[in-house]
């Protein structure tokens, strides 16, 4: 017996089970889901296509056809924007689900509801921040916009600009080094303010215009592409993403460099985990939300009732419904909160404690509690439900790693596990390191993220 623990390498672990075409093959079809999701909206609508290849049904489709059977597959959207799908195991849904719980939304910028203006022959967009960024790294940068219009007359008008490489992108600009004396004193904070992120669009006047004529010939543009007017602003959600698509990095290509890992890649692994699961015991539940960036607020968040609402559909389905069936099914889950981890970086090595971070190369990571400081506002797992997962990963030789998301005092931060929890629901946090976290570009292993989706596939289907 051995009694001292090391944590394992993947790569080696992967090259040894002749496994490395698979684990490039799994991060090509990550990078493909990448870009075809910019945004929470086009996230989800990805989900549902990828679903639907693989048989699955919407719960209106269910609903009709009055009944769900183990082995249905049923998939619910919830405005486009977070969706959850179901493979429907053998015992009843009161007895628990398993689920694995990601998020589809990211740190952005948006637009303003009145963001049209220009000064000193430059078209600009006012824009407010979404979610945790670091202001500064939005400068400088090529970016694309993504999002939805409605128009006047109640059409839904999609926006992407500046993906295509035949597309124009746009930038938030900076001030030069060498008027920047004053800049350069401040605190990395305070160096670009939230009201200084414009988005310059333009710089044209329109022929014959003379009053605001930047202005004018921007909206000339927008009304031939879009047929929208201005007024459209007002009821449009259009947000601004780095443009450019996910793409290998390093020359060993071992790594993705790409917009969106936090939660994308938890997410990703979770639908592709649960669509490569034929049968359950318990029924399999991959859970994509919205809003997790900024608290799980609103009606397409972890808060609200969508969730909670679509098992009793199913409940209704499968038998006959009362609340505390209702109840039953989401005490009795066990729940992967499916979100990333802060990846040790050793040009940061003071922010981190080097025995409890999560080191990339080192598999899916387990975190019995996230929050702040003294643990402020976390879910932490209790010793018996840590143990089951540890059991399933090591039945199903899963190379994992165990980590906290920095020093006690550096910081903190949260997941929706606390959400799930409070059904009474067994919940731990279960994702990747990842360096750059909220960045523009974030970077993950691509053997951590292949080592997460068969760490999820394996707690959809062993049980212990």
């Amino acid at each position: 017996m051995n009694l001292k623990h090391e944590f394992r390498d993947a790569w080696k672990v992967e090259r040894e089970n002749n496994k490395i075409e698979e684990v490039m093959k799994y991060s090509k079809e990550y990078m493909n889901f990448l870009d075809s999701g910019k945004t929470e909206r086009t996230s989800a609508l990805e989900v549902i296509r990828l679903a639907k290849e693989s048989g699955y049904i919407s719960i209106d489709e269910a609903i009709s056809k009055g009944n769900v059977e183990p082995g249905d597959k049923i998939y619910a959207n919830n405005k486009d924007k977070s969706v959850a799908l179901f493979l429907i195991g053998d015992k009843p849904l009161e007895k628990g689900m398993r689920i694995v719980g990601g998020h589809l939304d990211v740190p952005r910028i948006d637009l303003k509801a009145n963001p049209l203006y220009q000064e000193a022959n430059l078209g600009f967009f006012k824009t407010h921040y979404y979610g945790g960024i670091k202001k500064y790294q939005w400068t400088a940068l090529p970016l694309a916009l993504h999002g939805v219009v409605i128009l006047n007359d109640g059409s839904k008008v999609d926006i992407c600009i500046g993906e295509d490489e035949k597309d124009p992108v746009f930038c938030i600009t900076d001030l030069l080094p060498h008027l920047s004396a004053d800049q350069m004193q401040k605190k990395l904070s305070d160096g670009i303010t939230g009201e200084g992120l414009n988005l310059l669009i333009g710089h044209m006047p329109l022929e014959g215009e003379e009053k605001e004529a930047i202005e004018a010939n921007i909206l000339k543009i927008l009304n031939e592409k879009y047929n929208m007017i201005e007024e459209d602003f007002l009821s449009a959600e259009i947000e601004i993403v780095p443009a450019g698509k996910a793409r290998d990095l390093g020359l060993d290509r071992s790594m993705v460099l790409a917009y969106g890992h936090d939660d994308r890649v938890c997410s990703y692994a979770g639908v592709k985990a649960i669509l490569d699961s034929e049968s359950v015991e318990y029924t399999g539940v991959a859970l994509c939300v919205d809003k997790e960036e900024v608290g799980s607020q609103g009606n397409t968040g972890m808060h609200s009732k969508f969730f909670e609402n679509t098992v009793a559909e199913l409940i209704a389905l499968q038998e006959n419904y009362c609340e505390l069936k209702l109840k039953r099914a989401m005490s009795n889950s066990k729940v992967l909160s499916a979100d990333v981890a802060a990846g040790y970086d050793p040009n940061f090595a003071d922010a981190y404690e080097k025995r409890n971070s999560a080191y990339l190369g080192r598999g899916v990571v387990v975190s019995k509690y996230t929050g702040s400081r003294g643990k402020g506002g976390c879910n932490d797992a209790n010793a018996e439900f840590t143990a089951e997962i540890r059991r399933i990963f090591n039945k199903a030789d899963i190379v994992w790693q165990t980590a906290e998301l920095g020093k006690v005092d550096q910081g903190g931060g949260g997941t929706i596990a606390y959400i799930l929890a409070n059904y009474g629901a067994e919940v731990i946090d279960c994702g990747v390191g990842v360096l750059n976290m909220h960045a523009p570009n974030e970077i993950v292993s691509k053997v951590d993220i292949y080592e997460m989706y068969k760490g999820y596939k394996a707690f959809y289907n062993i049980n212990i």
